[in-house]
């Protein structure tokens, strides 16, 4: 069996209604000639969109076939033994150039029952962010389900909804069943469970280029969403530079960032799982095994879970997201 290493993979690009160029600009990755591109997909074990590996020996094979054969080495034996040959993790890029749909994504039990699915909990980190821009998270409110229906169906939901602004920096934890939407004029990093089912609860009465309004799933959502409300929506935390700040720890993934202006080693020995870096600002080089792997902006690394150690090495400094499961 080849030993395994440092794997990156071709990105999916995906043009959405409101999607816009900041894939190109910001992120410098190139989605030819779609009219925009809304998502970029990092590394994925969806079905319909498996990740490809673009470097090395593995060059050309699927995400889903690489873990099928390497099990616990890819993924770590724990989190194999949980999730099996379905890669837990899917990575985005997101451009909103206009607001996205208000949705919501049901937990693992409902999307057990209605999809045979895992459910949807994600994070988002703001690279970047036009002035002014905003987005959903969560009820101003504490509701009912009767309560959410009466003001659905007056056509006035935006008087419920949790509206937060949002700059560079900010993180948002999105467990299941929070309703939420990405407002126009952010650039985010998504981080969430393998799963693409989405309840779509309202969509500004956007039509397509056929004139076709976007199906919702009124119905389904109504059991998908937690109607609470919750003091705090914007995750807290302080930057510290030249060490790893945990961001969100939750039983799908623990994400970590790492502002650093020097090299450093990482040891990841005794973590029984793979890590994935995502990287936001300036460059490093990830040397490991005698190989180098280099992250620009943009770039993204899957690190084997019998990969413990690896060297960053950066001249002008780095930010990077690093997540794994715990």
């Amino acid at each position: 069996m080849d030993v395994l290493y440092p794997l990156q993979f071709k990105t999916i690009y995906k043009d959405k209604i409101w999607g816009g160029k900041k894939i190109r600009t910001i992120l410098h990755k190139d989605f030819g000639n779609l009219p925009n591109c809304g998502e970029t997909w990092e590394i994925s074990g969806v079905k319909s969109d498996v990740s490809i590996v673009s470097n090395g020996e593995l060059e050309g094979e699927s995400l889903a076939d690489i873990l099928e054969k390497y099990k616990g080495d890819l993924v770590g034996n724990k989190v194999y033994s949980h999730f099996g040959n379905i890669f837990p993790l899917l990575i985005k890029f997101i451009d909103a150039n206009e607001n996205l749909s208000i949705q919501v994504h049901p937990n693992d039990k409902l999307a057990k029952e209605r999809h045979n699915s895992f459910g949807k909990t994600e994070m988002w980190y703001v690279i970047q962010a036009d002035e002014g821009s905003t987005l959903i998270s969560g009820f101003n409110r504490e509701l009912t389900e009767a309560e959410y229906l009466d003001k659905f169906n007056k056509g006035e939901i935006n008087d419920i909804l949790n509206r937060e602004e949002a700059k560079a920096g900010d993180v948002f934890f999105l467990p299941a069943g929070r309703v939420h939407t990405i407002g126009k004029g952010l650039l985010i990093a998504e981080i969430q469970q393998t799963s693409d089912i989405t309840y779509r609860i309202y969509d500004f009465d956007r039509v397509d280029d056929k004139g076709n309004k976007r199906e919702l799933h009124t119905q389904e959502a109504l059991a998908a969403i937690d109607y609470k409300h919750y003091p705090e929506y914007k995750t807290k935390y302080q930057p510290i530079d030249n060490q790893a700040v945990e961001l969100v720890t939750c039983p799908y993934f623990t994400t970590s960032i790492l502002h650093f202006t020097h090299n450093t080693v990482k040891d990841y020995s005794g973590l029984d799982s793979f890590v994935i870096y995502i990287c936001l600002e300036g460059d490093c080089t990830v040397k490991c095994n005698h190989a180098k792997y280099q992250l620009n902006i943009g770039d993204c690394l899957l690190l084997p879970k019998i990969i413990n150690q690896v060297e960053l090495v950066t001249i002008n400094g780095f930010k990077i997201l690093e997540s794994y499961i715990f």
